[in-house]
């Protein structure tokens, strides 16, 4: 899940919400919806056991 950021990043969150916290989880920051993209498919590809 990607936000946009008043700054004019995106930042990368977590689909669930973190048990502990009941917030979802920041997964990185990125200049680019691009590179936050690319990051979201690599996170779910580790998610899997790849």
């Amino acid at each position: 899940m990607i936000r946009k950021l008043k700054s004019g990043q995106y930042r990368l969150y977590s689909r669930k919400k973190d048990p502990k916290t009941g917030k979802r989880r920041n997964l990185g920051t990125f200049r680019s919806r691009a590179a936050a993209e690319k990051h979201e498919r690599a996170v779910q590809y580790f998610k899997r056991g790849g």
